[in-house]
């Protein structure tokens, strides 16, 4: 106890203690200079005999037995020094003084050879041996007041006390998703799994651009998923990056479907190696709320502000009239000509024939009178802001290559279908991401309504840099897809992104809807809310408290974050953090992780050097995309002219037209 009773008897003890230690080392000097203080009268008859009796225990048997046990005595007093602890005295002086005393102290011997007087070699010999004793107590005190016990903790990062256990069996299933990884626990790196057992539940992949999303792990997603059977959709924004590694899997596994499953592929850049697909094709629009779902995807991918501004009346009064362009060529002559290039031609009619057209179709006569009205009683300035949105937007659309791509019908969007399976792969390029994205978002639209069904083959979509295309109801999709056996996978660089581009409100329920997460680096309000939904583990904390005479030292255990903000900020590439969800079957009681995906970076490298370019789909040149282009074009005024007429030689059907000056 620290009282000052035993203090004082403290001090008292080491004090004897170093009174020993000096004594041992005086009598051995007087032991081998004998002859010299019997010179000098310095000894009597008793003080022989004590002498005597010590020289008969063997102290003196050895040269330096003595000296060793001197100094074993003065450690011992200086084990017990209390005083004023210094976390700032230098460890380098003490020990430069420890060393220095330790050379006089046992070199001193050879002073007692030299060519000089006895009583000279004597004196000079206690005089060098005294100052490496000296030297050596000064170290050492200096060395005992120092703070040492854990102070200066070599987990400077406290990475060893933010580790917890994690998942390291392999828990495979019929559709699990499964990652090799390694892992820090308590200073020692151990193997570990990620094991996605349930992908039907969604999977969300986030991190900064570098931090490996694609190369560690929606990679292995996409050849994990095609050789398990899985019908999937890929967009590959930066095209044809996931593009060959799909094509590559689809090769290399050509019979893990029932039914052979055929690979497509769209892309506007290489016209020569990308299939044709309309996605406004008629059987994919049964009534009017399909075509106002395909409008309000395609004018939203155009104008992504207008996302927050759903509601808004230049914004809905846009959609309107898409609305009911697509929904008149669905009807006319059961939609031949009801593509995405006819609806941009269409448009660009005058207003006469356009209204006309538009009012001679019943089911669109609701969303047409308001323009019509503003027409006729002359209110331009409203009717120019309510059309030119729409009209403004789709006009970025009046491509060659686009209307090529959009008006083919090379195949179906229900990749899932028993009967005919398939993978699909649309590319988009990142300096036309507002072009190109729009259009795979109507694609992305009218796929989804097909897949999501019973009795459909079990199916993936991947999205690679999510934000950069608009998916309506995208977090209804997440919700309910599980039960149709469709695995999502959102990969995101960072949640304000996807905060930009969808709105708030959107944007929190899609990060909130995936059960399984694999975060790289991320900062920000990502790597907050990642780091509050991995919740907190319990921690050791350590203080130390110095004061005049003593270093307290407190222990203490308490609940900390698992992963804090920090950590998930520094991550290196192929470091990931995340949660993954579980199903009855498969229950897994250590969900989170905290660790390195193992690669075999060799592999992939020759696994690459092996892949093959995607196949030319067809021969294409710049004559035959113009000459779709004109013919689409050709075809709008064909009809228009054609609908004029009969109305006007219908008596019954005149009240329809709408001249310019009524």
């Amino acid at each position: 106890m620290q009282t000052g009773e035993n203090q004082q008897a403290l001090r008292r003890v080491l004090d004897m203690t170093r009174m020993i230690s000096l004594a041992l080392l005086l009598l051995h000097t007087y032991y081998y200079g004998y002859s010299v203080f019997v010179g000098w009268g310095l000894h009597a008859t008793w003080g022989d005999r004590i002498l005597s009796t010590i020289r008969r225990t063997g102290l003196f048997d050895y040269f330096n037995r003595a000296k060793w046990l001197s100094l074993l005595f003065l450690a011992l007093s200086l084990w017990g020094v209390q005083g004023r602890k210094d976390v700032q005295r230098s460890v380098n002086w003490a020990v430069g003084m420890l060393l220095a005393g330790a050379l006089l102290y046992f070199s001193s011997r050879r002073i007692l050879w030299a060519s000089l007087e006895a009583a000279s070699r004597v004196l000079l010999y206690l005089g060098v041996t005294l100052a490496g004793y000296l030297c050596m107590l000064s170290g050492g005190t200096w060395l005992s007041r120092i703070l040492r016990p854990r102070w200066e903790d070599p987990d400077l990062f406290n990475r060893d006390n933010e580790s917890f256990p994690q998942e390291e069996r392999l828990l495979k299933t019929p559709v699990s998703f499964n990652l090799p990884t390694t892992y820090l626990l308590h200073g020692r790196r151990r193997k570990g799994w990620i094991n996605i057992v349930n992908p039907f539940r969604g999977l969300l992949v986030a991190g900064t651009p570098g931090s490996g999303k694609s190369y560690f792990v929606i990679r292995h997603l996409i050849t994990q998923q095609i050789k398990k059977g899985f019908t999937m959709f890929v967009y590959d924004f930066k095209f044809d990056d996931l593009t060959k590694i799909v094509y590559h899997s689809w090769l290399k596994h050509p019979n893990a479907y029932g039914v052979p499953a055929r690979f497509f592929v769209i892309n506007f850049e290489d016209l020569s190696r990308s299939h044709r697909c309309n996605p406004l094709h008629p059987a994919l629009i049964d009534d009017v709320t399909d075509a106002a779902e395909s409008a309000r995807t395609i004018l939203l991918g155009l104008n992504r502000e207008w996302i927050r501004r759903q509601g808004d009346f230049f914004v809905e009064s846009a959609i309107n009239f898409l609305t009911a362009l697509i929904w008149y060529l669905r009807r006319y002559q059961s939609g031949t000509f009801c593509t995405l290039p006819h609806v941009i031609e269409l448009m660009q009619l005058d207003y006469d024939s356009l209204f006309t057209l538009l009012r001679t179709e019943p089911d669109i006569e609701m969303l047409v009178n308001p323009f019509v009205n503003a027409y006729l009683h002359h209110a331009m300035d409203q009717l120019e802001g309510q059309m030119a949105a729409a009209k403004v937007a789709m006009a970025r659309l009046s491509s060659p290559a686009l209307y090529y791509v959009l008006s083919g019908n090379d195949f179906t969007l229900d990749l899932n279908n028993p009967a005919s399976p398939k993978i699909i792969c649309m590319g988009n390029h990142p300096g036309k991401v507002n072009i190109y994205g729009a259009v795979l978002s109507l694609y992305i639209n009218r796929m989804v309504k097909l897949i999501n069904r019973k009795g459909q083959l079990r199916s993936s979509l991947i999205f690679d840099e999510f934000p950069t295309i608009y998916v309506n109801q995208m977090d209804q999709l997440m919700a309910t897809a599980r039960s149709n056996r469709i695995a999502t996978c959102v990969g995101i660089q960072d949640f304000s992104q996807l905060r930009k581009d969808y709105g708030r409100e959107q944007a929190d329920v899609i990060f909130q809807m995936a059960g399984n997460v694999i975060a790289g680096q991320v900062t920000g309000d990502t790597a907050m809310q990642l780091s509050q939904r991995f919740g907190k583990i319990l921690q050791k904390r350590e203080s130390h408290m110095v004061n005049s005479s003593e270093v307290s030292r407190t222990l203490s255990r308490q609940l900390d974050l698992a992963v804090p903000l920090s950590k998930i900020a520094t991550l290196s590439a192929g470091e990931f953090v995340g949660l993954v969800a579980d199903e009855p079957t498969c229950p897994i009681e250590l969900k989170a992780f905290h660790a390195k995906i193992k690669q075999n970076h060799r592999a992939l490298q020759r696994e690459e050097r092996h892949y093959r370019e995607l196949p030319v789909i067809r021969q294409v040149d710049r004559g035959e995309i113009r000459r779709n282009y004109l013919r689409i074009r050709e075809d709008i005024h064909e009809l228009a002219e054609a609908e004029m007429s009969r109305l006007f030689n219908d008596p019954r059907m005149n009240h329809l037209i709408v001249k310019k000056n009524s």
